[in-house]
C-alpha cells in the first residue's frame, strides 16, 4: 500500500497525538491512589499504545 504526502502527514499526526495520550495517561494513573481508576487509565494507555502501533504499521 502506498500513501500519498498528505495520508502521511495525517498518519504522522495521528501516531504523535495516540503517543501523547499514552504518555498522559500513564502519568494519570501512577498519580492515582484509586486501583479502579488506575486501572482504567492503564487500560486506556494500553489502547493508545495499540493504535499508535496499528498506525504505524501503515508507514511500511
Amino acid at each position: 500500500m502506498t500513501v500519498n504526502l498528505l495520508e502521511l502527514q495525517n498518519l504522522r499526526h495521528l501516531i504523535g497525538a495516540h503517543e501523547t495520550a499514552e504518555k498522559k495517561l500513564n502519568f494519570y494513573a501512577e498519580q492515582c491512589s484509586d486501583p479502579q481508576v488506575r486501572q482504567m487509565f492503564q487500560q486506556s494507555a494500553q489502547s493508545a499504545s495499540q493504535t499508535r502501533q496499528k498506525l504505524m504499521s501503515f508507514l511500511s
